[in-house]
């Protein structure tokens, strides 16, 4: 019923549509064949003054839209083409104009080649934020989380959670699929990828209801690279980074295409070490008052080393013009060690020792995926009409192996009582079965109509066994031992409709989503049994005034699962005295997302959001005043308000020097109960991003880039300013097809995360520094044809595997 309703309301929309001035058509060289990266100017006929720029796709098709009245000439160039200009045209009210042009190849091959086109680092789109990471030098050595932690809007906190302006809740995806992590286990995936292996990352507040409603704050959508030329072609990557500690990232991505298949296969190789040093304050008082009763100081040092490797196969299969089909296949294996060493002070409040506790705490995680998708497009005609269906099936199998040794001591450090050893034994089992089905409508008069189905069935199962072991004899710990399971299942259908009328254009959106979920503790046998259904509408109207000025305005509902693992409510282990505990009570949140924006000349864009986020889950630190413990637990703690203005600017210097400049200015209001206890908090904070890119010729190029954020209040904590400052040179090699990279990230050490919690009976203070400044290296080199972007497919099982953890350190 929602379908046809929905269907009605917007195909009764189309009779009052008019037309609107569009310039499309093909690219093709003198053998007819379809040109992929030409350069074509739309020029005023007058002066030859540039109006707009477009890049044929992989079809060769290009489009200009939103054109004013008036006489205008195309130019097009492609690298190892001549140019070629069309005659003058004239285009007037409703004028629609297919315009194919050929090229005809250069007769001399080049010495040297000049890029008619180069990608900015930022490009500002009306929808989405795009990043071109090989744009950016600085990202020699970098890997994943790295290039997003410098990306505008978004910022990373000292566990590796994901915002994006001031906001958590983001959806990560990888090509349009899920990136199988969410919390601190996504920031390890993405700590162990390198830059070298991406291409571009999207950044969208306010994503399409073609998207799962997931992620409140918005998508990010990771690309990786891609080549679909005929014949064989690849790349190679090797890079080594060098901090306190050595890391290696390598990748290698190959493509064969002949006749009607095409197979591709990536590989990606890692060794990831870091450390992270960490001096926890923490105040204890008197029951009931604000005197101090007991501080405790706390010093930890804990060192990670990460090896792992992920490959994807592919291949693409042309059944005909019309129909293509495919299966890709994927697995990571990850094999970590993370140690750390922990000594704390428990003193009162005149500063008298009374106690000191050391910990030895060493947790090998070790992480197993794999991933099978099947997929098949079908284009019903010529006009546009297409269908397409994906299957997935994902698997995870983690593990976790921890061994904590506690030793307790008096003031002069003998000891006072006997050694304690925990041993945890805490294996994770996820299965992901995922179906989606999408169909485009072009209708008449340049409108469009999408619809889509989706299902998922997910099964969790987690069953920790803890042990102590005392005076040589192990016994079983059922005190913090638990099995839990969890079976979800989520149906969702979306409807889009698109049109675009003279200077107007307009999207809107309804995809509803219902929700059955079941839980079980073994061991107490206490149950979860819940059945949702939800609306989530979303709209965009846009506006282009002339041919410099643009404004769109946008609103969307969302809403932010929890991960599965933060549905576990197993107990993992610092210390004696500090762990973190998951809630299966855990209620999704849900968001409002309100946003005006104008771009002037595709240079200067400016937007004002404003966000309201009702159950809003985060964590927060919690403590036992009389048993001096203290504890992480993820729970629903308020309302949060959240609105701000931002503006980017992308342009030229000098012939030589281009800049990439971002602003944020974020006020965040949370209002609500944490364990009973009234929050209400408030802060203004603002984010800065820059970027120039610099080229000195002959090959050479330069980078001075880096970001900051001052301070600002989130949730429990308030966060000091921090930032860092990037160089980077670079040099092409051998005829263009080799590149060198040198960089130097977090150049004056200013990363070191500073913070305070103070809530109620709550005052800690938090010191962290880790590996962040670092020296890289890397070396690429291209081999084979010129590559072509292949089509990039995305799964059924985008949310699901955004909510999968796969255990480990931070």
């Amino acid at each position: 019923k929602v379908f046809v309703l929905m269907a009605g309301l917007f195909l009764s929309m189309c009779s009052f549509a008019q037309g609107s001035n569009k310039i499309y058509g093909i690219i093709n060289t003198n053998d007819e064949a379809a040109l992929q990266g030409a350069t074509i100017e739309l020029l005023k006929a007058s002066d030859s003054s540039l109006i707009k720029v477009a890049l044929s796709n992989k079809d060769g098709k290009y489009e200009f839209e939103n054109i004013l009245d008036g006489q205008y000439i195309l130019s097009a160039s492609a690298v190892g083409y001549q140019n070629q200009q069309a005659p003058a045209l004239e285009i007037s009210s409703t004028t629609i104009l297919k315009k194919d042009i050929q090229l005809q190849r250069a007769e001399k091959s080049l010495s040297e080649v000049k890029v008619i086109a180069r990608k900015p680092f930022v490009e500002q789109k009306i929808d989405r934020t795009i990043i071109n990471v090989e744009a950016s030098i600085s990202n020699t050595g970098s890997n994943a989380l790295e290039v997003l932690e410098k990306s505008p809007g978004v910022t990373v906190d000292k566990d590796g959670n994901i915002s994006l302006k001031g906001r958590q809740g983001v959806m990560i995806m990888m090509d349009g699929k899920p990136t199988y992590l969410s919390g601190e286990n996504l920031t390890n995936y993405l700590r162990s990828l390198p830059a070298t292996a991406l291409d571009q990352i999207e950044i969208m507040t306010n994503p399409p209801a073609k998207y799962d409603a997931a992620g409140n704050s918005g998508v990010i959508n990771i690309k990786t690279k891609k080549n679909k030329a005929n014949g064989f072609n690849g790349n190679v990557s090797l890079g080594y980074t060098r901090g306190k500690y050595g890391k290696t990232s390598n990748s290698l991505n190959l493509n064969y295409k002949k006749n009607k298949f095409n197979f591709f296969t990536n590989i990606n190789a890692w060794s990831w070490q870091g450390y992270n040093d960490l001096e926890l304050t923490r105040n204890f008082f008197i029951q009931g008052t604000k005197t101090i009763d007991t501080v405790f100081k706390q010093y930890s040092y804990q060192k990670m080393l990460y090896p792992g490797v992920e490959g994807k196969f592919g291949v693409d299969y042309s059944v005909s013009q019309q129909t293509t089909a495919g299966i890709t296949i994927t697995g990571n294996y990850e094999n970590g060690k993370d140690e750390s060493e922990n000594t704390s002070f428990m003193s009162d409040a005149s500063g008298n020792l009374a106690k000191i506790i050391e910990a030895q705490n060493l947790v090998k995680p070790n992480y197993r995926n794999l991933g099978v998708n099947g997929n098949l497009r079908h284009k019903l005609d010529s006009a546009g009409k297409e269908i397409s269906f994906d299957v997935d099936y994902i698997f995870y199998d983690f593990s976790s192996a921890q061994n904590l040794n506690s030793r307790f001591f008096n003031a002069e450090w003998i000891k006072n009582r006997p050694d304690e050893n925990l041993q945890g034994d805490l294996p994770s089992i996820v299965n992901i079965y995922s179906a989606k089905s999408d169909y485009t409508y072009p209708l008449k008069k340049d409108a469009k109509l999408e619809a889509g189905l989706k299902y998922s069935h997910v099964t969790t199962d987690n069953n920790a066994k803890y042990y102590l072991v005392q005076n040589g004899q192990t016994f079983f710990d059922s005190s913090r031992s638990n099995h839990f399971l969890y079976t979800e299942n989520i149906a969702a259908a979306y409807i889009n409709y698109n049109k675009q009328w003279k200077k107007w254009g307009v999207q809107l959106g309804l995809r509803g989503e219902n929700t059955i979920g079941k839980g079980e503790q073994k061991v107490n046998n206490q149950k979860i049994d819940r059945n949702i259904f939800n609306l989530f509408p979303t709209m965009y109207v846009s506006y282009a005034a002339n041919d410099k000025n643009q404004f769109a305005a946008s609103f969307g509902r969302r809403i932010e699962r929890p991960s599965y693992q933060d549905l576990n409510p197993f107990r993992y282990f610092l210390d004696p005295y500090t762990y973190q505990e998951g809630n299966p009570f855990l209620k999704p949140q849900f968001s409002y997302n309100y946003q005006l924006s104008h771009n002037y000349k595709s240079i200067l864009n400016t937007s004002v959001s404003y966000n309201k986020t009702t159950d809003i889950f985060a964590e927060t630190l919690n403590q036992y005043d009389s048993l001096k413990i203290t504890y992480v637990y993820k729970d629903n703690i308020s309302t949060a308000i959240n609105y701000g203005i931002s503006v980017s600017a992308n342009f030229n210097v000098t012939k030589w020097w281009s800049t990439s400049l971002y602003t944020n200015v974020t006020h965040n209001k949370y209002e609500g109960l944490i364990r009973n206890k009234p929050l209400n908090v408030a802060s203004t904070f603002g984010t800065f991003n820059m970027s120039n890119q610099l080229k000195f010729g002959k090959g050479w190029s330069g980078e001075v880039g880096g970001f900051a954020r001052t301070k600002g209040i989130e949730g429990q904590i308030l966060i000091n300013p921090m930032g860092q400052l990037n160089f980077g040179v670079q040099k092409q090699i051998l005829k263009a097809k080799g590149t060198l990279k040198l960089s130097v990230k977090d150049a004056f050490y200013t990363m070191p995360f500073h913070g305070k919690f103070e809530f109620h009976n709550i005052d800690v203070k938090v010191d962290q520094s880790r590996d962040s400044r670092t020296v890289g290296l890397t070396f690429n080199y291209r081999f084979g044809k010129a590559s072509e972007q292949k089509r990039q497919r995305q799964s059924g099982a985008e949310d699901e595997q955004n909510r999968v953890k796969k255990g480990g350190g931070n």
